[in-house]
């Protein structure tokens, strides 16, 4: 029996390179849908339909919500816009942000994982932290294949580095090989799909939706899963634990979605952020001390302005020493990034 196959694909930092280097090793009679997520920046607009289009001989386009899946065409999520997938149709929408993106590589690959089981085939390219980890356990899952670029060549090896650790993938293989990976899977025939648990079925439809733009609170998002003492840092809601696999998720009651990774990374940039904002106000406050004691300098009250200078000088010495600290957290929150739990 011939595959009912879907491909999603999904890159960040250095992944612009790498898809047109795969779709222009795609042949022009490959008639099997492709969609892509790229990390892009969500005010500006993407050129990368154009840009893939000229690579390749398949048309790349930016889909609207509720077109029509068409065979041997290159769909793109457009900027600050998640793109799913079902049977028959493309969902385009402005969902919560899932490890602090939109679109989101998870949410893509979840979609497919769900509408074609077995048929779907996962890619996850070149970039930073661990978008697409996710997404690719629920293809694997429900009987799909997992493919990573080799992480040695990639730009960014994070991202396949992440799958390869959680994920039992079918294949890790160059950029110049895929195209003709590609071309022998969906030739082949498909398996049968797993059986999933009621309650993984829930959650899994429960996530889809909520990209989606559904109200994750009223599609029962706290059900999904134990409360934790987390907030989100998007919002401050309440977060819940999802587990799959190894791998650790969270999800708060408005939606917003992180891996562990992603939301380790989100606190440190805040924690960070307040430090700054704690030494903006000492910086402050030292001028002011310095001002007010040079106004009662000028008014002939040498006494008073020394006692507001000694004030200015012990304020700026915490600014100093906090400014020192800062960067050493710097440091420690990128050490924390790069690490990999040993085991894991």
């Amino acid at each position: 029996m011939a595959r009912q196959t879907v491909i999603v694909i999904g890159a960040s930092a250095g992944g612009v390179y790498a898809l047109k280097e795969l779709v222009a090793s795609i042949p022009g009679d490959f008639d099997v849908p492709i969609f892509i997520v790229q990390h892009l920046a969500a005010a500006v607009r993407s050129y990368l339909p154009e840009i893939l289009s000229a690579a390749g001989p398949l048309k790349a386009i930016h889909p609207a919500d509720n077109d029509p899946v068409a065979p041997g065409t290159i769909y793109i999520a457009p900027p600050d816009h998640h793109m799913l997938v079902e049977k028959d149709r493309i969902i385009v929408r402005k969902g919560p942000k899932e490890n602090r993106f939109r679109p989101s590589i998870d949410a893509l690959f979840r979609s497919a994982a769900y509408s074609y089981g077995p048929g779907a085939i996962g890619i996850v390219l070149t970039g930073l932290l661990n978008d697409g980890t996710s997404g690719m356990w629920s293809i694997k899952r429900l009987g799909g294949i997992g493919i990573i670029q080799e992480p040695e060549e990639a730009l960014y090896p994070s991202m396949p580095t992440s799958v390869l650790e959680y994920v039992n993938v079918d294949f890790s293989v160059p950029i110049s090989e895929m195209a003709g990976l590609l071309s022998r899977l969906v030739k082949e025939p498909v398996q049968d799909k797993p059986d999933l648990s009621s309650e993984e079925h829930t959650r899994m439809k429960r996530e889809i939706t909520i990209a989606a733009q559904e109200n994750a609170f009223e599609r029962g998002v706290m059900e999904m899963g134990p409360l934790t003492p987390l907030t989100c840092p998007e919002c401050n809601g309440t977060l819940i634990t999802i587990r799959e696999g190894k791998l650790i998720r969270y999800r708060c009651h408005t939606g917003h979605a992180f891996t562990s990774d992603a939301l380790l990374a989100e606190v440190t940039k805040s924690v960070e952020e307040n430090i700054w904002k704690s030494i903006r106000s000492l910086e402050e406050t030292v001028m002011l001390l310095e001002q007010i004691g040079k106004n009662y300098e000028e008014n002939g009250q040498p006494e008073e302005a020394e006692e507001f200078y000694n004030k200015a000088r012990v304020t700026r010495e915490r600014a100093r020493k906090l400014h020192d600290f800062v960067f050493q957290q710097e440091q420690y929150s990128e050490d924390l990034r790069s690490h990999k739990p040993e085991g894991a």
